[in-house]
């Protein structure tokens, strides 16, 4: 199964990279980085196939906001909390945070929808956008590219010592995800600060 699996993603690679990058996924990226060190795919059409999944994503998710007011409004009853942190995060940074919001993890989608809320210019958005999808692919791709004998080499220690690895894995991943609730409650308890004064 795992054999099959390899030689679909050997074929159809670009394709399941670019539709990966819409969907967020750095995993992705590292999957390509790493299919790239081993002659699977080429690092430039990688990185630009990485990119532009990363950038079309976001559009989407701008455009929703600008256009489809309804879905929003829906969203806002389950996802509250997220569009009040992406409304005080743009408001306190500006532009920069379009540049850095694909690595805040549970605001991806919701900083790009917050901004198409807002008067904000479409061609603006579009051109920070791409940049940053070009920077977030390389800053992914390459590092897998280059040490891809090492990552691999630690995925097979891995699937040889699961008991071990999934663990750590998990509590990198917990920790990584608390660190970022700790921020989010952090500019929320600030916000609500500034009300009462």
């Amino acid at each position: 199964m795992e054999q099959l699996f390899l030689e679909w993603l050997k074929e159809y690679g670009y394709v399941v990279l670019f539709a990966w990058s819409i969907l967020e996924g750095e995993l992705g990226l590292i999957m390509a980085g790493i299919m790239s060190h081993t002659g699977d795919m080429f690092l430039p059409i990688a990185l630009l196939v990485g990119a532009v999944g990363g950038f079309t994503g976001d559009q989407i998710y701008f455009y929703i906001g600008r256009f489809n007011k309804r879905y929003i409004h829906t969203q806002l009853h389950t996802h509250r909390r997220k569009f009040a942190i992406a409304h005080l995060l743009i408001k306190k940074y500006g532009w920069p945070i379009i540049f850095v919001q694909r690595y805040l993890i549970g605001l991806r989608t919701a900083i790009p929808m917050a901004i198409g809320l807002t008067k904000y210019s479409g061609k603006k958005f579009a051109f920070i956008n791409f940049m940053s999808a070009l920077f977030w692919a390389s800053v992914t791709i390459v590092p897998a590219y280059y040490f891809g004998a090492e990552i691999l080499n630690a995925i097979k220690w891995a699937k040889a010592h699961w008991y071990f690895a999934a663990p750590l894995l998990l509590f990198i991943i917990g920790g990584i995800i608390m660190t970022f609730k700790r921020i989010e409650n952090n500019l929320l308890e600030k916000r609500r600060e500034r009300r009462t004064l």
